[in-house]
């Protein structure tokens, strides 16, 4: 019998994740325009539209500036409050930052439009959060605090509920379990919601992918024990590697104490919108059919869609795709060697491509990679289980002396101005600081573009006012 007497609250993420886990986050600002007023009519709880890679992809491959979609969304979503994804001390790039930077760009992204910050680590060391948090409430920002879910032996009940606790006495709003892999099955998410609403008072949000293919049973069990918030994505992008689809899982709770009380004719017609966006990235290539089936080998092995496809194409480059089973045994025992890590970016990563290195080598750890050095050196953050010693022993030698033990940030200077003196002669807004600050050479090519296009313009308008163009 449900327990839930409350209607279940849903964030839309076809702006974000839906297109980020589909099409390689390739949906432009201008695809998203038209259907934003539409959009802020249905009644979500948030919209998630920025974060995650949408700021690398926006500058490398389509030429917008990240800062631009955001105020444009903001313009245009009048009742909807904006969600982004951060990677806690590494923002949206790929290595720890000052704390002020991360403070910096908190302070920017909420004055920009974003209401709820996700905030999350690879490791769940709750250390490297702590001044994203601090920097959101600073800016009455809502800070909600992902869990990175994952299974194995140290990942108990006890070890989630005691992290709910300390989420709260961290400062944040919410608590989200983050289920990057489609881990989390109907049953366990249900013992698991109602253990997280016994041991804390703020609201619970779940994510998940459909990977595995039981996201949306997950999701109607989670939401009858109790939890709060669910993400879901529009039906033309959504299922495979992506979210359940935001119309069935309103109409699945249609006539019940739970009832979003969504506009089915509301959301066919946002539906409609995004159809030929999906046709085309299907005719284009952009859209692999792959990521649109169901992967049980998740359940199996514990491995995220995106390191799977990562680890069978570095075999098929060394001609080893006969070592494919082999390498997907070893997955497991490293990932135990490194303290049992969730597989997140970039945990995910190097934990298979170190898998991929000991089964080709024929030795394990006879080649390790720089990213395992710095794993076991503590660079990442503290794991959950301690390191595998024979392995320390065997990759770092005497450097396992330089371990660090502290939260890594910690022993970085602040580096705001030394990156603002960098790049002065391409700012034009603050904002570019911090994009040049996470990936200077993308950002640099983006400014450069961005430069030549306003030439364009100006010599357009020049012409104009000399009479070269009729009015």
């Amino acid at each position: 019998m449900a327990q839930n007497k409350k209607p279940v609250k849903i964030t839309e993420t076809v702006l974000r994740d839906a297109h980020q886990s589909l099409i390689a986050t390739r949906m432009t600002t201008e695809q998203m325009l038209p259907i934003i007023d539409k959009m802020d009519q249905v009644g979500y709880h948030a919209v998630e539209c920025w974060g995650g890679a949408t700021f690398d992809a926006s500058l490398r491959f389509l030429k917008e500036d990240p800062w631009e979609r955001l105020r444009k969304l903001k313009a245009g979503f009048k009742k909807t409050k904006l969600q982004m994804l951060f990677r806690g001390q590494n923002i949206l790039g790929y290595r720890p930052y000052a704390d002020d930077v991360v403070e910096y760009f908190v302070q920017k992204s909420i004055a920009n439009g974003i209401d709820i910050i996700r905030i999350f680590d690879c490791l769940n060391d709750l250390r490297n959060l702590q001044t994203a948090v601090t920097a959101t409430n600073k800016e009455k920002g809502h800070a909600q605090v992902a869990l990175s879910y994952t299974l194995g032996d140290a990942y108990t009940l006890e070890y989630w509920t005691e992290m709910a606790k300390k989420i709260e006495e961290m400062g944040a709003n919410s608590i989200c379990i983050k289920d990057m892999a489609g881990l989390l099955t109907p049953y366990k998410a249900e013992e698991l919601v109602k253990s997280l609403k016994a041991a804390t008072s703020l609201p619970i949000e779940l994510h998940t992918h459909y990977t595995s293919g039981v996201a949306s049973m997950t999701y109607l069990k989670a939401v009858e024990a109790g939890c709060d918030i669910i993400d879901t994505a529009m039906s033309p992008l959504a299922l495979g590697t992506s979210q359940p689809a935001t119309e069935v899982m309103a109409e699945a709770f249609k006539g019940t104490k739970m009832d979003p009380g969504f506009d089915q004719m509301l959301l066919k017609e946002i539906a409609d919108y995004f159809r030929p966006i999906r046709e085309e990235a299907l005719k284009s290539g952009l859209m692999n059919p792959k990521v649109l089936g169901v992967d049980i080998q998740t359940l199996l092995y514990q491995v995220p869609g995106g390191m799977l496809s990562n680890m069978v194409s570095q075999l098929k480059e060394q001609n080893a795709e006969d070592k494919y089973m082999e390498v997907l045994e070893e997955i497991p025992r490293v990932r135990k060697d490194l303290g049992e890590p969730p597989l997140v970016t970039p945990s995910s990563q190097i934990v298979g491509t170190q898998a991929v290195f000991n089964v080709l080598m024929g030795e394990r750890y006879k080649v390790a990679t720089k990213e395992t050095k710095d794993v076991l050196l503590g660079k990442y953050g503290q794991t959950v289980k301690p390191f595998n010693p024979e392995i320390v022993d065997k990759v770092l030698g005497e450097d396992k002396k330089n371990a660090i033990t502290c939260r890594y940030a910690d022993l970085l200077e602040p580096e705001l101005h030394k990156i603002e003196e960098e790049m002065k002669q391409w700012k034009q807004q603050d904002e570019d600081v911090l994009s040049y600050a996470l990936f200077p050479q993308v950002a640099t090519e983006f400014f450069k573009y961005r430069e030549a296009q306003q030439t364009k313009v100006d010599a357009a308008v020049a012409d104009t006012k000399n009479g070269a163009y009729p009015v």
